[in-house]
């Protein structure tokens, strides 16, 4: 029987712009089995689980449960319960981890300032993560069969060669790519993966870089904007994670153009149009057949800078020249031919 990944492969569906949007991550270590809503069907409290979600609605924080790979039975006494907030904003990435005793105690978290990009004003208990990269596979089967029959596969063999920072993680968005992951602190998200081209992502990330190739998008933008940055990326060979950021995405479905700056002051303006994915296809294992939304990037155009943006005045119009009595009088100049045309 066909899975909604194979068929996704099958027709080459693009992976960018498909990412979940995110910009900041909690992450609560909580062993044993998930249900579909893993918030409020595991070993978590439900009530702390409902709590946790209605504490982040709206805050663009996204709350998951992670587990080492392979079967657990649950923490031993005295285990803890590991956390983990991440944000992924350029120029703001970072990780905070602590141990607490029980996810009850995160119920009293401000999360509004962190949610921002903000870790100063955490409890002394969290503290900077300073390990590998985290790499969260998702392997949640209640929620998506794929990712279970080809997510914890994935993990499982990640873990046994050796490489940090693996977890499995409940949902992440995208059962149809899998086996889907999210990197942190940068928050690219990747489909299709295989353990070559984890380790690939892993190293990059170790560098402060950005691995193309399988890449959905950077959690920290809405899927324009994903796709719009990517699209530069591809456009222009830029790899390091914290060059580029999006800084505004002006329309509404289905057009969009998203405005993609370098820290070096270069810009981009990209045209994101949404279409509908054809032939229809299963967005998850079991579910109807759909045409889910695609971010195609119809145009990349570096404008040119304006002049206060360069810090250099603009250039003055040469003087006009009287015409000696008895010429023909001059054109008078005009903008030159083809001279983009900025917004205010």
């Amino acid at each position: 029987m066909s899975s909604c990944a194979t068929t996704s492969s099958d027709l080459a569906e693009p992976l960018a712009g498909t990412a979940a949007h995110a910009p900041t991550w909690l992450l609560i270590e909580q062993p044993g089995p998930w249900g579909a809503d893993a918030l409020t069907g595991s070993r978590l409290d439900p009530a702390v689980g409902r709590a946790l979600s209605r504490a982040t609605q709206g805050l663009g924080v996204q709350v998951a449960l992670i587990r080492r790979p392979g079967r657990s039975a649950g923490r031993g006494p005295g285990d803890g319960c590991r956390v983990f907030l991440a944000h992924t904003r350029p120029g703001r990435s970072w990780i905070r981890t602590a141990t607490l005793p029980s996810a009850a105690d995160l119920l009293g978290l401000d999360l509004a300032a962190p949610a921002a990009g903000d870790a100063g004003g955490l409890p002394p208990a969290w503290t900077p993560y300073t390990g590998e990269p985290l790499v969260l596979v998702c392997t949640n089967g209640k929620r998506d069969r794929c990712c279970a029959v080809l997510g914890r596969p994935l993990a499982a063999e990640l873990a046994a060669s050796g490489a940090e920072g693996i977890w499995e993680v409940t949902h992440i968005g995208g059962h149809r790519f899998s086996p889907t992951l999210l990197v942190l602190p940068y928050g690219y998200a990747y489909g299709r993966a295989t353990a070559r081209s984890v380790r690939e992502v892993l190293a990059a990330t170790r560098e402060g870089r950005v691995v193309l190739d399988g890449c959905r998008g950077r959690s920290a933008w809405e899927r324009p904007g994903q796709a719009a940055e990517l699209a530069v990326r591809e456009a222009t060979g830029e790899t390091r994670a914290e060059a580029l950021t999006v800084t505004a995405t002006e329309g509404a479905a289905p057009a969009w153009t998203v405005t993609v700056a370098h820290t070096d002051g270069r810009r981009w303006e990209v045209s994101v149009a949404q279409t509908a994915a054809a032939p229809p296809r299963p967005e998850s294992c079991g579910g109807a057949l759909g045409s889910p939304a695609r971010m195609d990037v119809t145009a990349v155009r570096e404008p040119a800078p304006r002049p206060h943006l360069t810090g250099r005045p603009p250039p003055r119009a040469p003087l006009a020249r009287r015409p000696p009595p008895g010429s023909p009088r001059e054109r008078p100049p005009g903008p030159a031919h083809g001279a983009p045309v900025r917004r205010a």
